[in-house]
């Protein structure tokens, strides 16, 4: 059986849901989730310039990443197990600033996410996973930041019953560490002055 690459735009402006291409027989499986002509082809310029993994126990949270500078858009797939994934809009001149949308991603479903810049991206793993990340632009430790999980104004209704509750999130000290939205909208107001 084959199933050809489908993109499909997302209600926050730039976001795609992108089913890949997969081949199947009796042997198993052909996944191709990346091909930059193709991209080019449904309006999608994404260079790579870093791919990596995440791998991450049942109960993991990852809360809303993004780097102030040099931003980094991301194509996203669970390629093991399976998440929670979250987008966050983070373009304070855009209608959707604020908004989330939020996708199971798996290794059933094969679902990529494509995340546009100034875009935040957190998960909960729902069973031991691994992620791929492939993006546009390299790390930058001194722009790496990020909003709390649990930020009352994005709201993310996160499906904690699955891991057991929420007394059940292993968290980085990073991520209990990170700003509110409030404070990030104070910074890009303040950059925008």
């Amino acid at each position: 059986m084959i199933n050809k690459f489908e993109f499909c735009k997302l209600p926050l402006n730039g976001a795609y849901l992108i089913k890949p291409f997969v081949a199947t027989d009796e042997r198993g499986a052909f996944i191709k989730d990346y091909n930059v002509e193709l991209f080019c082809a449904n309006g999608i310029d994404h260079d790579l310039k870093e791919v990596f993994y995440t791998v991450s126990k049942k109960g993991v949270i990852r809360a809303i990443h993004f780097q102030l500078e040099k931003q980094q858009a991301k194509l996203v797939r669970c390629i093991k197990g399976r998440v929670f994934d979250v987008i966050v809009d983070l373009r304070v001149d855009s209608e959707t600033y604020g908004k989330y949308l939020a996708f199971e991603l798996s290794d059933q479903n094969n679902i990529s996410l494509l995340i546009p810049e100034y875009f935040g991206h957190g998960y909960l793993v729902l069973e031991d996973s691994v992620v791929s990340y492939k993006c546009a632009e390299s790390f930058y430790g001194p722009g790496d930041s990020g909003i709390m999980f649990n930020d009352p104004e994005i709201a993310v209704d996160w499906p904690f019953e699955s891991i057991g509750g929420i007394d059940k999130i292993i968290i980085s000290e990073k991520d209990k560490n990170l700003m509110t939205f409030k404070q990030y909208t104070e910074i890009m107001k303040k950059e925008n002055v």
